[in-house]
């Protein structure tokens, strides 16, 4: 076919396409590479995925590819994997972020579930690289996940969606006890309805993993609305839902040094995963600035620019508690049920609930913990604890010990 011929524009709906931004003028060389582009998006997430699908995300587009590095291709024969995915222009050679596929197993080299104060949630720098004025206002890196629907299905922001499987009677003898799919939207201004397509590709993703893993399980129907998801810090002390502990016991101590916002997901009593972020804001710290020891006064400018105070509590139920690791400045330590233990910023308690394993951890930002002091924390901690575990019915509650904390 001659140059000119391939240049045709088309100027009715091109079959498979499946989006109306490219029903009419598509050439015949855009036909091509958008077929190309599918073929290979495919391939790099391992045929989990629909690459039309990933290509009607940000609105749609022509052209897209994968990266070439083996490690940004997945491979479910070696969990965990990913593969990325980027938006690309014709003719100018440039890419820009859209799409990663991540897949978790509890039988991979890594746990499923990742915890600790190294996995901060703000980002404290402007778009033009300046610290900002308000660091703890927005959770803009990692906010708490809601639950989708009662939360066994999986949990979503606004830019990612989880879906999880547990592996029941029928499974295949190495199939992994649970399985967690991730989309993420690598793009900012994620609009609702991407957010609904996350949803739906990760989803399908999961079907094709269970299968092609011999998981045997049901995996619920996405819920029919997912709400926008607040990242947004609040007034703690009227926290309710899985922060309403932590609005109690601000009321109740007093205390200048508690954080003072709250980011809060909806208690659900079937949610295998429950968290909390709390956090001091400018006015919070200045205000308790005169009251701290000479060598803690050295923190407050870090609290007002790149070293926010906060702290995080998570829970973790069932087939999540099997799969729970710590992040620390001194590596990786994996949390065994029935033990507790702590140091250095990252605590965590255990307890039987149901008749399964459940796992508690309370992350805290450095040197916000030295501020606190062991005392408050402790406190802090066990009252979290025996929130969760009275709400859940839990019992052989394990705490760590006033050595963990640092006390005596």
């Amino acid at each position: 076919m001659g140059a000119g011929r391939r240049r045709l524009v088309l100027t009715t709906a091109v079959g498979g396409i499946g989006l109306s931004l490219y029903a009419g003028f598509l050439t015949v060389d855009d036909v091509r590479d958008r077929a190309a582009s599918e073929r290979d998006i495919a391939a790099a997430c391992d045929h989990l995925v629909s690459g039309a699908r990933v290509m009607e995300l940000r609105g749609g587009m022509v052209r897209a590819e994968s990266d070439d590095w083996d490690k940004y291709r997945l491979d479910v024969r070696h969990l965990p994997s990913a593969c990325t995915i980027y938006k690309t222009t014709d003719g100018s050679h440039k890419s820009t972020d859209l799409f990663r596929l991540i897949v978790r197993s509890s039988d991979g080299s890594e746990t499923v579930n990742r915890a600790g104060h190294v996995h901060a949630p703000f980002s404290t720098f402007d778009d033009h690289l300046r610290p900002k004025d308000d660091p703890t206002a927005v959770a803009g890196i990692n906010p708490e996940e809601w639950p989708l629907g009662d939360g066994t299905l999986g949990s979503y922001t606004n830019f990612r969606t989880v879906i999880r499987a547990e592996c029941g009677p029928g499974s295949d003898d190495k199939a992994p006890g649970l399985l967690k799919v991730t989309a993420v939207a690598l793009y900012p201004e994620v609009s609702a309805g991407d957010r609904r397509r996350l949803a739906d590709i990760a989803h399908s993703a999961m079907r094709q993993l269970t299968h092609r893993t011999g998981c045997r399980t049901r995996l619920a129907a996405l819920p029919d609305r997912m709400t926008p998801v607040p990242s947004r810090l609040a007034p703690a002390v009227s926290a309710g839902g899985s922060c309403g502990w932590a609005g109690r016991l601000v009321k109740e101590e007093g205390n200048d040094r508690l954080p003072d916002r709250a980011l809060a997901i909806p208690a659900r009593d079937a949610n295998p995963v429950e968290s909390c972020l709390l956090a001091v804001g400018p006015d919070r710290v200045r205000a308790v600035a005169d009251g701290l020891d000479g060598d803690q006064r050295d923190y407050v400018e870090g609290a007002l620019t790149t070293s926010p105070w906060w702290l995080r509590t998570v829970s973790y139920f069932g087939a999540e508690a099997d799969s729970v690791s710590l992040d620390t400045l001194d590596g990786e330590v994996r949390l065994k049920p029935g033990t507790a233990g702590g140091g250095q910023g990252d605590w965590w308690a255990s307890s039987v609930c149901n008749g399964k394993p459940a796992l508690h951890t309370l992350a805290t930002a450095s040197p916000y913990d030295r501020v606190l002091g062991p005392k408050t924390i402790s406190s802090l901690f066990r009252a979290y604890v025996d929130d969760i575990t009275a709400r859940r019915g839990c019992t052989h509650v394990t705490y760590p010990t006033a050595k963990d904390f640092g006390e005596g």
